[in-house]
């Protein structure tokens, strides 16, 4: 990409944005092949500039001094660091455990579950489509660059998915018609298992309850139900309890 073909976001593009300086140091870090340039405004103090001149040496791009280009881009007055970065693709590991999510909708709850699979040490991701764009700036800003820690595939539906990465894995449905309570059963040990969250809005169908083990949150009647972010969390670290 050259600096003339920056414009904002659209999901058909080539190239994405890092929105901050925390997730473009986590680009220059983890996926530095992918990086294009790292775009500086001048409000960026000189410990900022000396730290990302060292990243970008490393990674082997330069920096664009350009307070018109970071302000076309930026949706927040405080950006000052905007990272430009390559799409690519992942394929995920077959003996890994799995974070399945079906259909999800909100970027921001897309980032937040990349950013809590990677705190808990589950850094394999399928996502259904329909689904939201895991490339937008927001769905990068929110998972504060541990997208770039983490391997992801697309699949039309969960059957191109469990075609794929059945086997012998163990397949979890978090649902509030769950047979089983979250914390109430043991997962065979030595098993690599999939954790499946469905839409914000609908969850998963009924078509869920047969595949594996259909789980529940328990919570109180005030709720009708957990946000997506908050649910996988807590799913997540209920089956990652160990010491880090």
């Amino acid at each position: 990409m050259t600096v003339n073909e920056i414009k904002k976001y659209r999901k058909k593009d080539a190239c994405s944005y890092c929105l901050g300086s925390f997730p473009t140091f986590e680009l220059l870090r983890a996926r530095p092949e992918t990086a294009e340039m790292v775009l500086l405004h001048s409000d960026a103090k000189a410990e900022l500039r000396k730290g990302l001149e060292l990243a970008c040496k490393g990674a082997d791009i330069g920096i664009i001094c350009s307070d018109r280009l970071v302000e076309r881009l930026r949706d927040k007055d405080k950006c000052i660091v905007i990272g430009v970065f390559k799409k690519y693709e992942c394929t995920l590991e077959h003996h890994a455990n799995h974070v399945v999510l079906v259909n999800p909708g909100d970027m921001g709850n897309l980032g937040t579950i990349i950013r809590s699979c990677m705190g808990f040490g589950i850094t394999n991701l399928a996502i259904i489509e329909p689904a939201a764009d895991i490339f937008d700036p927001r769905t990068v800003r929110a998972s504060m660059g541990a997208l770039f820690g983490i391997k992801f595939e697309y699949f039309s539906d969960f059957g191109q998915y469990a075609k794929r990465y059945g086997g012998e894995r163990e397949n979890y449905a978090f649902m509030l018609e769950g047979k089983y309570r979250l914390g109430a059963f043991q997962h065979p040990e030595g098993k690599p298992y999939s954790l499946i969250f469905g839409n914000e809005a609908r969850g998963l169908d009924a078509s869920y309850m047969s595949v594996g083990k259909s789980v529940v949150i328990p919570h109180t009647n005030s709720i009708d139900s957990l946000n997506l972010s908050l649910a996988a969390g807590i799913g997540i670290y209920e089956f990652c309890r160990e010491p880090f």
